[in-house]
């Protein structure tokens, strides 16, 4: 697996009320959930780079604002047509 190091100004964790573990957690999360959103991943691929589980990921992307289905009207009915 690759890894990915992001330099940070070591207070930052502090400003926000956060050990360095939760601050670089939030971070990570963040990251897996904007690439998410933007359609660069997959929901699977985001609990995988999270060492999480599927339903773990799209259950908490509501603390995020980001909807699990993010579909277009006529996609969904769509959907429903096939379904």
């Amino acid at each position: 697996m690759s890894q990915l190091t992001i330099n940070y100004p070591h207070n930052f964790p502090d400003a926000i009320g956060q050990t360095t573990k939760e601050f670089e957690q939030e971070a990570k999360w963040a990251m897996a959930v904007k690439l998410f959103e933007m359609k660069r991943i997959s929901s699977g691929m985001a609990a995988t780079l999270l060492g999480v589980n599927r339903v773990t990921f799209l259950l908490k992307l509501n603390d995020y604002g980001v909807p699990m289905i993010d579909l277009r009207e006529d996609e969904l009915l769509s959907d429903l047509a096939n379904a």
